[in-house]
């Protein structure tokens, strides 16, 4: 029978999220992603950390260093694919951005599935599109504007 939303399997990989994530937070994250884009389908998600996505990134992307989240889209019926994020760079952008590391994780919770729906920001109307998207979520789920006034770098 085929998946009706997003339902998204969480694995810790590394790390205490408890602080940054829970299952609820997750669910919630899916449903309403599920409801503004109409998206259905299941996720992977490594709850990780600095070391696994540095490693990812370099493999995948050619970047020797960690990063907050990444994405990789399956393409194959109801599995939209895996995201990847990394606790220790989601905490360290939370102090320099001053937001609390729940806000954060949902933000890149969000960000990664929405790359997988085939959203991207490689130029500004892509940008602009999928960071409305995202603030639409957010709001949803009770976090304030991720990218406040300042433009993106895309």
């Amino acid at each position: 029978m085929p998946v009706k939303q997003i339902v998204i399997e969480a694995v810790t990989a590394a790390g205490d999220w408890s602080g940054s994530l829970t299952q609820a937070d997750i669910d919630s994250a899916a449903a309403i992603v599920s409801a503004e884009t109409g998206a259905h389908g299941e996720v992977a998600l490594a709850l990780a950390d600095d070391a696994l996505l540095r490693q990812l990134n370099r493999d995948y992307r050619g970047k020797d260093k960690p990063t907050n989240v990444l994405s990789f889209p399956s393409g194959e019926g109801d599995f939209l694919g895996d995201v990847a994020m990394s606790r220790e760079t989601l905490v360290r952008e939370a102090l320099e951005q001053g937001k609390d590391e729940r806000s954060h994780a949902l933000h890149l919770l969000v960000h990664g599935i929405l790359h997988l729906l085939g959203y991207d920001h490689e130029t500004d109307k892509q940008a602009d599109a999928m960071e409305s998207l995202e603030r639409r979520i957010l709001e949803k789920l009770g976090i304030e504007d991720p990218y406040g006034d300042q433009p993106q770098a895309h």
